[in-house]
């Protein structure tokens, strides 16, 4: 097991140096400090990790929606995926808690997931704050992790190098998120309906 917990702390530190380096490069504004974690992760703890194109990211994240029983959390930049947006959907309608924060600029000139998911009663709140809202995870349950590079979009599934982490019941690390979550949704733009 403790092996295990070192090799997921590896994966999100490495998520977020990939992150970091990609937005960016060499060029940090700020000097580099590894995540330490306030505990160690769980002994139960589990993961699943993907990468595409044509991998198995959605397929995570496609059955870490369908397995949600109370809440699904989602913070996303460019968020199109048909696929998404219909489980998170279904999720809502079997009486699942969803609420999502997207970019601004990334989804409310055209029609998006977005859109999709005001439309039919999803509470959705866009934020325009920063530069980009750059986030892409999403919190299940209050216990398990979805996060990575992985935009919700075609192009990640198809096109682009993404990579997809889910750590399951990891109710202290799903916490530090939720707080982080929280604050942006408060200070996010409610979606209102088209139609």
């Amino acid at each position: 097991m403790k092996s295990q917990n070192h090799f997921l702390m590896v994966a999100l530190a490495a998520c977020l140096a990939f992150i970091l380096l990609s937005r960016f490069g060499s060029a940090l504004p700020f000097s580099f400090v590894p995540f330490s974690a306030p505990s160690p992760l769980p002994p139960y703890a589990t993961f699943e990790l993907g990468f595409s194109p044509r991998g198995q990211s959605l397929n995570i994240i496609l059955n870490g929606i369908r397995r949600a029983e109370s809440s699904i959390i989602v913070a996303a930049y460019s968020f199109t995926s048909r696929p998404i947006s219909t489980a998170l959907l279904e999720a809502h309608r079997r009486g699942v808690n969803v609420r999502v924060i997207a970019d601004s600029r990334a989804n409310t000139n055209r029609y998006t997931a977005v859109t999709f998911l005001a439309n039919h009663g999803v509470p959705v709140r866009v934020n325009d704050r920063y530069a980009i809202f750059h986030h892409k995870f999403m919190i299940f349950d209050e216990r398990h992790v979805q996060t990575g590079s992985f935009n919700y979009s075609a192009a990640a599934v198809d096109r682009n190098t993404e990579n997809v982490l889910l750590l399951r019941n990891v109710p202290e690390l799903a916490a530090l998120y939720v707080r982080e979550w929280q604050r942006l949704w408060n200070e996010s733009i409610g979606v209102r309906p088209n139609y």
